[in-house]
């Protein structure tokens, strides 16, 4: 493979198991739909694939372009792609049909519990993509992979596909969404991966017995890259690398962090359909007026008690539980919280639980509600997000944008996009939000105290806010360093 010429636009193909607005169930989704927009913006012939899951609307499915023929899992299987287009946007993208793994109510589980065939979908998904993008007639300079799902294709592009004209000395990019979903599976479907048994090893995809799929774009990726600088570096050491840090140590040159951006179009006070009065930066005015409305719809009194907000899964790993067992100290102050979100049902019984002993102070919704997640962005004062593990965090980002305060966890990409509110950065009107260090309660609950203080003082809260609201995550600046990973990928493929 030929290095590119700086000038010369690139044919990217962007391998994701799910995309917004099709199918989401977290913020790949959402960075699946966003990047590929602004690579494209940059000039570069940038192309999506992922499955033809039987939950995705027929307004989007396109036209099919033909059938393909795989050998998977020792046997042939067939396929379908089909040829649609990003919604709003000019961004082609294929979808890979085959009914039999795709055609569920569900893209990864059903009834809480993950599909036992999990592997066997992915990996056909990944031979699939390879096989019916290249019967288009459309080769990438450069392929994408993202999160374990899409973790084999950089596998079989160095060991199977290797003398495959097609495919021979193709780069890959793998990015690493949360490392802590790895892809980990019984070493008896080891056959599904259609990999040589040589590679079940430590070495490889062998994990304490187990198959681990991640291990394999790991090994065999030109390039890795994790969704915030911080999280790079936290993935290599013993508390973040989930007992793959040593593995990961040993590419440690390849590895890199890009922070995620937001999708303004989207993610707009100004310009926001969904919320109750557009507000800016300039003229925070509309703000009181969504407060309003949000208390209000969730039948919260409408007085002016500082108000905190969280849209979030409901899962350990996002410090749910320090939320929880902070509630008695939190609700004796007068104050609010109001929580979006789906997840753990122990979490979710304790919520609702606290939420009717509670019912003057704290609201709960326990759904994933789009529309709702904008105006609870655009109508808290607060938002609480004490994550003890964030590899990038878009929620943070949507607070800032709608002037609405982070309180945050020091990890991963929450430790690079929000600025505490120490004495220091408030005299240079540089601070963002209210960061503590420890995931405990005692810390979570001195960061929300800090919190109320700053709300007492107006002047002080509206500085936060307004800084907050001038930052920019924008995807145009991560798109360039995603541009710059690419050229590093097919220089050294």
């Amino acid at each position: 493979m030929s290095v590119q010429e700086p000038s010369k636009n690139l044919k990217i193909l962007f391998m994701a198991s799910e995309i917004a607005p099709l199918a989401k169930t977290g913020g790949l989704a959402d960075v699946a739909n966003s990047l590929p927009k602004a690579l494209l913006e940059l000039g570069h012939d940038v192309r999506l694939v992922m499955p033809c899951y039987g939950t995705i609307s027929p307004d989007w499915l396109g036209k099919r372009l033909g059938t393909f023929m795989v050998f998977h899992g020792g046997t042939h299987v067939s396929g379908g792609v089909r040829l649609s287009t990003l919604p709003g946007s000019k961004v082609p993208l294929y979808l890979i049909e085959q009914g039999l793994y795709f055609s569920r109510s569900g893209l990864y589980q059903v009834g809480g519990q993950p599909y036992s065939d999990n592997l066997d979908r992915f990996a056909f998904f990944s031979l699939g993509a390879l096989e019916g993008v290249a019967q288009t007639g459309w080769i990438p300079d450069i392929i994408h992979c993202n999160d374990w799902h899409t973790a084999l294709a950089p596998a079989y592009l160095k060991v199977s596909l290797r003398v495959n004209p097609k495919w021979r000395g193709l780069p890959t990019v793998f990015t690493i969404h949360n490392l802590i979903y790895q892809g980990r599976f019984p070493a008896a479907q080891f056959h599904q991966t259609d990999l040589p048994d040589s590679l079940f090893t430590p070495d490889c995809l062998e994990y304490f017995g187990d198959i681990n799929v991640m291990k394999a774009a790991i090994a065999f990726a030109s390039k890795i890259n994790t969704v915030s600088p911080r999280y790079a570096e936290e993935i290599q050491t013993p508390e973040g690398g989930c007992s793959l840090d040593g593995f990961l140590r040993t590419r440690s040159a390849d590895i890199s962090g890009i922070l995620n951006g937001i999708d303004y179009s989207e993610w707009n006070p100004s310009a926001d359909p969904l919320i109750k009065a557009k507000f800016s930066r300039k003229l925070l005015k509309g703000k009181a007026r969504c407060k309003a409305a949000l208390q209000q719809e969730l039948g919260l009194p409408q007085h002016d008690a500082p108000l905190f907000g969280c849209v979030s899964r409901l899962v350990h790993e996002k410090g749910i539980d320090l939320i929880l067992d902070a509630l008695d100290v939190l609700l004796r102050q007068n104050v609010q919280l109001a929580i979006l979100g789906s997840g753990d049902p122990e979490l979710e019984r304790r919520l609702a639980e606290a939420a009717q002993y509670h019912p003057e102070r704290l609201k709960v919704v326990l759904r994933y509600d789009e529309a709702l997640a904008h105006r609870f962005y655009a109508g808290s004062d607060f938002f609480l997000m004490p994550s003890r593990s964030e590899p990038c965090g878009l929620s943070q980002m949507y607070s800032l944008a709608y002037g609405t305060i982070p309180i945050v966890r020091e990890t991963g990409g929450l430790a690079d996009t929000v600025r505490d509110a120490a004495s220091e950065r408030l005299k240079k009107r540089t601070a963002t939000g209210f960061v503590f260090q420890e995931p405990a309660v005692d810390a979570l609950l001195q960061a929300a105290q800090r919190a109320l203080d700053a709300y007492a003082h107006p002047e002080t809260l509206d500085q936060l806010r307004k800084t907050g609201m001038a930052e920019d995550f924008s995807w145009e600046r991560s798109s360039r360093a995603y541009e710059n990973l690419y050229r590093e990928a097919i220089a050294k493929p």
